[in-house]
């Protein structure tokens, strides 16, 4: 857990110069300048002294460049304004970004290109949306288990050629930076390549029975398949799930004396892999939609065969209902469980909802007596200091999921995390044979907030609210005002995602390079340009006015009772109409991403399962023209695809 060489190591603080020609990142340890050539594009190593008259004499201060992002009109560098520590791991101080800049190259005025403007208010929301985690000498990326194998051949490399790749959040943004470093010998930008994760990092100390601990939590969200709750489900064709997180709870033991030691127990989370989704229509309950590809196998086997490279074995624990809306997402996971031959690879379902239904949460112990053999197998992390290697490892992994992986999969989780805990001081004779965890409560308090905030800002990150259940994970015991708060959150979530996720989608789209825009000005204007049919914007406007006249008839004055009947007649029978298009056509209505509109899945007709076909309205031609075999969306027509820009396959 030592820090990297002073030759590779990242710069913490860096002076930003300006001038119309240069960007110029000077360092304050008197080392080689970072200049991007305003112009041209092109990045170089310049010495200390390269600053004179030229630039102005205020310079800003910069916590680290997160990379350089094209648009349409002009390349940007993406810096860290502003930064937050939040504690120290092995000496190592983690930082949280808390403001950002995004600097054009381009000297011309932005605001004269809409387009321009509107992808920027989308990587500014993405940027202050999200918790982006960084360390100048700590790999947050990587897991202890990972670092502590691998940490004799990489103690000479910079932490962007040490990271995972799946957490490597700004990998993109800094794909120029990396083929610099990797392909001119003599322009090495590796001290200023941070890598970043998003997720979530918290760290606490205590004692139990005289020994200090030090606890803490670290989640990492995978940069493939990223994306919001309805708009990113299922598997791609390379194996990746939505919302991957991986999830590392860390214990450490006397820290700073010759007894000292660490333990971690790393758990995921993720889609089911198989190519399913939800299309939104207004409705609370999407339909469901299950695509029956003759590649789904190869794409099931390329995500457990990924786990297991990266993990060991996989324990799938699967918590989707058996009965109703969610049954057929069980049964099509199920199916590719039984037809696969896969070793170590261990699956086991429990009925959430139903095991634990009145507010019997303590009904999760069912699941950890079921799966206990397999936790006790593969274990956890285990390192003590004055030894010359780990003396246990990890072996695999917990994978559980749900519907969105957030609120059940929470509780469950933070159940496991705390057998382990248990599990763990009492190996180490910090607890009795016959004691538990839960008898200290100052520790418990703290546990139950971490667990907590953790399953927050991944709900945040997925859904847009909080997640759901988080008053069992905060005190230990579902309450009434718990489940009121899963109200409004619920209410949240639809209004969000049905309104509001389609520019979020887009944004991370952007920054993690799954749409590349064509360059040119006057380009995606299909960005900025509502082209829907006349009748289908205008609704809402009926239903506007015809509400606004509804109430102006209750106050104004009438000359008769039998007028007034015709009057509000006229005015609730265009509300019911108008309430009734909108439902009916509420695919229409929905903010879909506009870089990657997902048009296959939402008029697909091939193979599967499909709950309903609701808010379609009147079937359009696209279904004629759409295609059934590739699993990626497309834009809506080969004029669009030119104008917009393109998905993009990632190589890096």
């Amino acid at each position: 857990m030592d820090s990297k060489p002073t030759a590779k190591q990242l710069h913490r603080t860096l002076d930003l110069h300006v001038n119309e020609q240069f960007y110029v990142f000077q360092p304050q340890d008197h080392a080689p300048c970072l200049a991007i050539n305003r112009t041209t594009g092109e990045i170089a190593l310049e010495p200390p002294n390269v600053l004179d008259s030229r630039f102005i004499s205020r310079a800003d201060r910069v916590f680290g460049v997160m990379g350089l992002l094209s648009l349409t009109t002009s390349d940007f560098v993406v810096v860290v304004t502003g930064r937050e520590s939040h504690g120290y791991i092995f000496g190592h101080e983690i930082f949280r970004a808390t403001d950002f800049k995004v600097l054009p190259l381009a000297a011309s005025p932005l605001h004269q290109y809409p387009v321009e403007s509107h992808l920027l208010a989308l990587v500014h929301s993405h940027l202050y949306g999200g918790q982006f985690w960084f360390s100048y000498t700590y790999d947050l990326t990587r897991r202890l288990q990972a670092q502590r194998l691998t940490s004799e051949k990489d103690v000479r490399k910079a932490l962007w050629e040490t990271a995972d790749d799946r957490f490597f959040w700004n990998k993109f943004l800094h794909s120029r930076f990396i083929d610099i470093s990797t392909s001119i010998a003599d322009r090495d930008l590796s001290r200023f390549t941070l890598p970043v994760i998003f997720g979530t990092f918290d760290i606490c100390d205590t004692i139990i029975n005289s020994h200090p601990l030090r606890f803490a939590l670290i989640s990492r969200r995978s940069r493939y398949r990223a994306g919001t709750r309805y708009f990113t489900r299922g598997v791609d064709d390379e194996g990746h799930v939505a919302n991957f997180n991986e999830t590392e709870q860390i214990l450490i033991i006397n820290e700073g004396s010759e007894s000292a030691s660490v333990m971690s127990f790393v758990q995921t989370r993720g889609s089911i892999p198989i190519y399913w989704t939800e299309v939104n229509n207004l409705r609370y309950k999407p339909d469901l939609q299950i695509m029956d590809r003759q590649y789904t196998p190869v794409a099931f086997k390329l995500h457990l065969q990924d786990q297991i490279s990266n993990y060991g074995s996989q324990h799938i624990v699967n918590l989707v209902n058996q009965k109703g809306y969610e049954k057929p997402v069980k049964e099509a996971f199920e199916r590719q469980i039984s037809e696969i031959t896969l070793p170590h690879v261990q699956y086991d379902y429990f009925d959430f909802h139903k095991e634990c239904r009145n507010m019997q949460w303590h009904r999760i112990s069912i699941l950890i007596n079921k799966i206990e053999p397999d936790l006790l197998e593969m274990g956890y992390y285990h390192d003590n200091v004055a030894a010359d290697g780990p003396s246990r490892l990890q072996t695999g992994v917990i994978r559980t999921n749900c519907m969105d992986n957030l609120d059940r999969t929470n509780v469950v989780q933070s159940a496991l995390a705390k057998w382990t805990l248990t599990h763990q001081l009492k190996s180490l004779g910090i607890l009795g044979p016959t004691e538990e965890i839960d008898s200290f409560e100052q520790f418990m308090v703290q546990f139950r907030r971490m667990w907590a905030d953790h399953a927050d800002s991944i709900s945040r990150a997925y859904s847009g609210t909080g997640a759901l259940k988080t008053d069992f994970t905060r005190t230990g015991k579902r309450t009434k005002k718990g489940a009121m708060q899963d109200g409004i959150n619920s209410i949240m979530r639809y209004v969000k995602n049905n309104h509001f996720d389609g520019t979020r989608q887009d944004a991370f789209d952007i920054v993690t390079g799954n749409w590349v825009p064509r360059k040119g000005p006057g380009l995606t204007r299909s960005l900025l340009v509502d082209s829907r049919p006349l009748v289908v914007r205008s609704m809402p406007y009926v239903l506007y006015f015809s509400i606004f006249m509804v109430f102006a008839g209750l106050t104004l004055p009438r000359s008769s009772d039998y007028s007034l009947l015709y009057y509000f007649s006229i005015w609730l029978g265009l509300i019911a109409l108008s309430v009734g298009f909108i439902f009916s056509h509420g695919v229409d209505y929905v903010s879909w991403p506009r870089l990657n509109p997902p048009i296959e899945a939402i008029y697909y007709t091939g193979p599967g399962f499909r709950s309903g076909r609701n808010g379609l309205g009147r079937l359009t031609k696209h279904d004629e023209t759409l295609p059934v075999k590739s699993s990626r969306p497309r834009a809506n027509s080969r004029l669009e695809e030119v104008e917009m820009g393109s998905l993009k396959k990632r190589n890096d």
